[in-house]
């Protein structure tokens, strides 16, 4: 399978194409997504996007980390409140 390079608040990393952003941040130990209001660390949970804990922003936009494809090029935020 052929990698791909994306920005994760920052930090440039390789992740195998075709995997969600959410396999992509917890193979590449920085599996959390963002910290809650009481700044708990939170990552993906349910891995079908009810939970809604795996929210990044992508590109600009909130997403769920776990129903999203990485891209090469993607810019991934985790957010320090949300």
């Amino acid at each position: 399978m052929s990698q791909i390079r994306l920005t994760v608040d920052g930090q440039s990393i390789l992740v195998s194409d075709g995997c969600s952003v959410a396999v992509a941040l917890s193979l590449s130990g920085l599996d959390v997504c963002r910290y809650s209001i009481t700044q708990q660390p939170r990552a993906a949970f349910c891995g079908m996007g009810i939970c809604q804990e795996c929210r990044v922003t992508i590109n600009g936009q909130r997403r769920l980390a776990c129903q999203t494809l990485c891209q090469s090029g993607m810019h991934i935020e985790r957010s320090k409140n949300a």
